[in-house]
């Protein structure tokens, strides 16, 4: 099994690399070389998915990922009309247009193979929707359909697809994107029927479970991690 977990060097990517370092053979993504470096990988690609990322996808293809995890994302907080062309660019980059670039370079062996797993972490705001996050949640929103369109087009090569859309998470882009928010951490807890974030190892444990064999017949789906924060009020 060649797993390959794309922003790997912190939150929830951090934690899913060092959740799967003894499933199989481990291939990590980012920007910061240094933090690549600190995860005991087989090999690791540096790039940034908001740019080219021609060089991700050829090592794709050379270290015949079977395991794919498309974690890194991009949060930008404000209205619509203050949004600049980069804004968009970058958060359409980095949460959908280079999900599908990586996707489309593991499918072929993966089908060779007759045997894949693909998961993509979305968002609750993808679900759900949320105030002056409509980029980003339009882009996890595109996550979710592209995830069940790809599990019926792939169902047939035993390759499973799903969505993991977790709720506020204890990380430092959860923290940072409360900063820029209209609401304290206090304000926001109160809003989650659990009282509580989600830790990233929750996260990680269902991606485990995800690409395991008793995890076989669960494709097509997108799972909410959120401690209740979808359940409705």
């Amino acid at each position: 099994m060649n797993i390959l977990v794309t922003g790997a060097t912190k939150g929830i990517g951090r934690s899913i690399a060092a959740r799967l370092f003894d499933v199989g053979d481990l291939y990590v993504t980012g920007r910061n070389k240094e933090l690549l470096l600190s995860i005991p990988a087989k090999a690791y690609c540096l790039c940034d998915l908001s740019n080219d990322i021609s060089q991700l996808e050829n090592f794709i293809i050379e270290n015949e990922i079977d395991v794919l995890i498309n974690n890194a994302g991009h949060y930008v907080y404000g209205g619509v009309e203050g949004m600049s062309d980069a804004d968009i660019q970058n958060i359409f980059r980095t949460n959908l247009l280079s999900p599908i670039k990586l996707i489309r370079a593991a499918v072929p062996h993966m089908k060779e193979k007759n045997w894949g797993r693909i998961i993509n972490i979305g968002s609750i705001s993808g679900v759900m929707g949320e105030a002056n996050a409509s980029l980003y949640s339009s882009s996890k929103a595109g996550l979710i359909g592209l995830t069940k369109a790809l599990a019926l087009e792939l169902a047939q090569y035993n390759i499973t697809v799903n969505t993991i859309n977790p709720g506020w998470v204890d990380t430092n882009m959860g923290l940072n994107s409360i900063e820029g928010s209209d609401f304290t951490k206090e304000e926001i807890i109160d809003t989650i029927p659990q009282k509580r974030f989600v830790s990233p190892e929750e996260i990680s444990a269902m991606v485990a479970y995800l690409i395991s064999n008793e995890a076989r017949g669960v494709t097509g789906q997108g799972i909410n991690i959120c401690a209740g924060l979808s359940a409705g009020i």
